[in-house]
Formats: C-alpha cells, structure tokens, sequence
C-alpha cells in the first residue's frame, strides 16, 4: 500500500489591487486549488480576498487567517511579538492539516508573496515539509511607480525600500544616501516619515500614493497630504533623480563634503546625501574621481595645489545659485579644503554664500583603527609639510608634543620635492623618544595599495614614506602586543602612570 501524497501548497501573489493585475498563472492556481487561504483582520474583510472574488468557488474551502491583534498593544503574556508567532503557528497547522489530507492550498497575498507580505510566514513554517511554489506578483511599488507616471530606477541608480516603522534617525540617515526610495507602511508612521524626509532634504521630491490601482486610490506631492488621512495602505515615493531639474534656483550654497580616506566604505551617510543632492561638484581630480557619475551633475576637476582658485570657483557657482559640493579627502578641516572655502567665504563678495562643513573619517583615525588603538590617550597632530610654514615652526612643534609625551599623527611627511623631512622629524623625536617607540605607517588606508607597518622609531627609513602616507608615533606609555593570531597591535593605555 503506498503512502498518502500530501498536498501542494502556493503562495499566490494577487498584485497590487485591481484585479486585472492578476498574472494568469495565479488565476490558474485559484481554479486548481481546493482550499484557499487569506489573512484578515479581526472585522474579518480581507483586501486579498476582494482582489481574487471573481475566481473563488462554492466549492473552495475558505481558510480565514484573522489576526489576533493589528497594533502592539495585547495583553498576550509574549507581547506583541509573542501574539503574532503564536497566530502564525496555529494558521500554519491549520494549513497543514489540508496539506496532510491531500488538498492544494492556496494562501492568498496582495503584492507578491515575499514582498513584506504575511504568507512569507507560512512558507518559513511550511515550505520544508510540503511540495511548495510561490506565483511572484506585482509589488505594491511597481504600482505606485506607474500610477505616478515616472521612472522609479533609471541607469545606475540604487533604490531603496523602507518600512516606515524605521526610528527617524535611521529613516533621514538612509533617505539622505539613496536615490530614490518607496516608504511603506506609512498609516500612523506618517508624521515621522514625513520628518526624515524633511530632515534629509528630500520632502520637495516626495510623492504620495495610496490604494495604488485600488478604486480609492490617490496620489499627491507628500508634503501637501494631511497626516490624519494616510491609511495603513499608502506609500511614500523618491522618483528618479536623473531628470530631477537642477541649476540657478536661488538657493546656491557650497557643501565642504570629507569623503574618507578612501573608498565608498568609508564615506558617511549624510556625506553621501550631499554628494547625491548638489548641482556641482568641484574638487582636485582624484578626490573627484571616488565620487559617482550622476546624470545631471556637472563636475570641475583642477590639480591639488590650487586650493584657494578652487574655493573661489565653487563660491561663484553657488552665488549663481547652484549647489556645490567641494570634495576633500579624509575630513574637510583637518589640512584640507574646509579652511581654504571659509578662508574665501570671510571676504567679498562671497560673505553671503551659505557655507556648510560634512565631516568625514580622518586618515590618523583611519590608520589608528587599522593598526589597534595608539590615539588611545592624548595625540597632537601635526603637519610635516613645509609648504605653508616653516620648517623652523614645524620643528619647534615637534618638540614641544615629544616633551608633553604625545602621540603624534604626522601627516603629510614626504613626497617627491620633499624628501628629508622624515628624516630630519625622526632626529627630533628621539631627542625625547626611547628608540624602540612604536612607530605606525599607514598607506593607502582602505585603497588596494593598503599597507600597515609598526617599526620601531629608531628603525624608521625616510624611503619608506611618500604622500599617501602618515605615520603614527608612540609616546612612552605606548605598547605593541603579539596576539595569538601571529599579528601585532599598537594601543596606548587610557591611564597614564602618576608622577
């Protein structure tokens, strides 16, 4: 006698709401299935089941899965959470009881199944134990897209989905960095959606669909809807960028972006936002280079001496209107860009420019991270560049943060026009430096030329440092440790010893 063949079990994506948005292979399934299954409240009307009316049976057997609760408030003693796993588990043994007697089930979803949808819960409880197939149908994103009548996506633009019961910090942080963006489960969320958007600079783009392809549906610019008339089924759309307009619309400003010491990893998310939002992009080109391309943007690249000529230029774009972002790497006010803008924004005619300062990761922290913590207790930093001051002042520096027993960060310490002075700095130090300090070199810190080397400062080779390095010099509290792993770490003790 062979076994009983157990039931197949679907996952039917019904699409948006019109149900002439149905795929023909979710109609077919309808008509095969002898049990149909669908979520509900506790009224009992469910919008999946009104979608799919027309291809429902007398003879279907009607499995109505009514959540217990729809906020989270309950008394259950599991909480919010506790409740909704415990509805799942019994919905899920209901629908194996069909499943184990033979019959096809059908479970019921708006959109598609595994889009935000409650049958996911079923198929993670059912999917390993029954024959399973889930029908893909159209998200409630798609639809609200075409009924706004603009391009979601285009080219190489990110979208990002976003549940709007997100904290607010995290919404405004992820609506700054994206391009365009689908807020859902808006309802009581609205307000604080609303001020993300508002917050990262993107509520003038935001549009508002509710019940997409449903006979209610609506559609607004979202910072003209009313909060108390949002339902639960509503989304809140960033379209495309690619022909948002740009250009002299009065409001020029000049952003001083840090975009790291590298690549996209290290670059912050409200830096991001900036750097997605200007007209202009103005910058020494291969800071500019790390930036995308987006349509629309226009980029002006100059050599990296040219610091104040730069500053001037960005100036008179935002003064025609536009919104500039001049581009620095590591942090804008540490040896970079941010002083030679406000330098230039302090005189006429550019003292009415609105200016604004995005930090970003510097190359000491950078490199300090990389080699364990030797900016762990007190640091000065310093410049070993003799371009734009003395070398005489330089000097004088030097020794002052050695006989205060300082970590020191030592940017810029040599290029190809500057060779001696790492080797002159290293004399300095070991006036007050035992010459087994630790001395940290980092290149290229989060570049594919990375290389992290602890020396000790008596051992330090001038020919091992050039521009794309800094050093990392200990203080006397300053330890290397040999981990398990095989590898060396540099940290500086928080305490310092008294006396």
């Amino acid at each position: 006698m062979s076994e009983q063949q157990t039931g197949r079990l679907y996952g039917v994506g019904l699409g948006p709401g019109d149900p002439s948005l149905m795929t023909v292979r979710a109609v077919e399934v309808i008509a095969e299935a002898e049990v149909v299954a669908y979520h509900s409240a506790r009224h009992g009307r469910s919008i999946a089941r009104s979608i799919a009316e027309r291809h429902l049976r007398p003879d279907h057997i009607e499995e109505r899965l009514v959540y217990p609760v729809t906020t989270e408030t309950t008394d259950h003693p599991g909480g919010y959470r506790g409740a909704m796993d415990e509805f799942y588990a019994d919905a899920a043994a209901r629908l194996a009881a069909h499943l184990d007697a033979g019959r096809t089930v059908a479970v019921l979803a708006e959109g598609d199944p595994l889009f935000y949808g409650s049958y996911m819960h079923m198929h993670k409880r059912l999917a390993d134990r029954y024959p399973t197939e889930v029908i893909p149908g159209v998200t409630s994103v798609s639809a609200a897209a075409a009924r706004l009548g603009e391009p979601l996506v285009e080219g190489e633009e990110v979208l990002t989905v976003l549940p709007g019961t997100l904290p607010e910090e995290e919404l405004t942080a992820r609506l700054a960095t994206t391009d365009a963006a689908a807020v859902m489960k808006l309802g009581r969320t609205f307000p604080t959606v609303r001020r993300a958007l508002e917050r990262s600079g993107r509520l003038a783009d935001a549009r508002y669909v509710e019940r997409a392809t449903m006979d209610a549906e609506r559609t607004a610019p979202l910072a003209e809807v009313d909060p108390e008339s949002v339902p639960y089924f509503s989304m809140a759309v960033l379209p495309s960028r690619v022909d948002a307009p740009r250009g002299e619309s009065g409001a020029g400003e000049v952003v001083v972006v840090g975009l790291g010491p590298a690549g996209p990893l290290w670059l912050t998310p409200e830096a991001r936002g900036e750097l997605g939002a200007v007209d202009d992009l103005v910058g020494y080109r291969t800071y500019l280079d790390r930036v995308p391309v987006r349509p629309g943007q226009r980029r002006h690249a100059s050599d990296n001496k040219v610091e104040s000529v730069r500053a001037e230029f960005a100036l008179d774009l935002a003064r025609r209107g536009r919104r500039v972002a001049v581009v620095s790497s590591g942090d804008p006010g540490v040896f970079a860009m941010a002083t030679a803008v406000l330098e230039a924004a302090s005189e006429d005619p550019y003292r009415e420019v609105p200016v604004r300062i995005v930090p970003g990761m510097t190359a000491a922290h950078a490199a300090a991270a990389r080699a364990g913590a030797p900016l762990g207790h007190d640091y000065a930093v310093i410049s070993l560049s003799d371009r734009l001051k003395p070398w005489e002042v330089i000097a004088e520096r030097l020794r002052a943060a050695a006989a205060a027993d300082l970590v020191l960060a030592l940017y810029n310490p040599g290029s190809r026009s500057r060779v001696w002075q790492v080797g002159k700095a290293r004399e300095l130090l070991l006036e007050h430096r035992a010459p087994d300090t630790p001395v940290v070199l980092g290149r290229d810190i989060g570049g594919p030329g990375e290389r992290v080397r602890i020396v000790r400062l008596a051992d330090l080779d001038p020919a091992d440092v050039d521009m794309r390095t800094i050093l990392l010099v200990g203080s006397s509290q300053t330890r290397t440790v040999r981990r398990g792993d095989g590898t060396d770490v540099v940290w500086t003790p928080r305490r310092y010893p008294e006396g």
